[in-house]
């Protein structure tokens, strides 16, 4: 496939989160942070986030204010904006980058931050009826991802350590 070039580019930095029906290129790095692309066919309607962490410490069901750093919050504002453009929950279009092994555990036995971070996308995904098409997760590599708002394709490269 061709990358359309006249396309504006937008850098998605950690805790953003876009969702538009604007056609734009929007180029994010992964580490340990995951991103959640979602793309409605029907409307040619595209979101991503770039969250941190899998969730904020807000226990109630409102999300805090920097939503987009946790994944918990930013797939809820992703899935509200979505839904204020009249989106049913069944024809999102779901697609999975990043959570590496980035850093080690302290102590071993707990799951790493990329592991959470997967975990919790899959579940509020799996919670809120929106099918996952593809998914590149976990490993020791982060990720360079450009998702195309206008027709939800993502475009990968897997990094070496030393361009993370």
């Amino acid at each position: 496939m061709k990358l359309s070039r006249d396309l504006e580019m937008v850098f998605l930095k950690p805790g953003e989160i876009v969702v538009t029906g604007e056609p734009l290129r929007v180029t994010t790095l992964l580490g340990s942070c995951v991103a959640v692309t979602m793309y409605v066919p029907r409307l040619r309607l595209g979101g991503i986030c770039h969250a941190l962490l899998p969730k904020c410490r807000n226990e109630h069901s409102d999300c805090c204010g920097e939503a987009g750093k946790y994944v918990r919050c930013a797939i809820e504002v992703m899935l509200e904006e979505l839904t204020l453009h009249g989106v049913l929950s069944g024809e999102i279009e779901g697609k999975l980058f990043g959570g590496s092994d980035m850093f080690d555990t302290v102590d071993g036995r707990r799951q790493s931050v990329g592991c959470q971070n997967i975990e919790m996308a899959r579940q509020m995904l799996e919670e809120n009826g929106v099918r996952v098409a593809t998914q590149d997760l976990g490993g020791p590599r982060g990720r360079k991802i450009i998702f195309n708002t206008n027709t939800g394709e993502v475009f990968l490269k897997r990094l070496r350590k030393t361009e993370v």
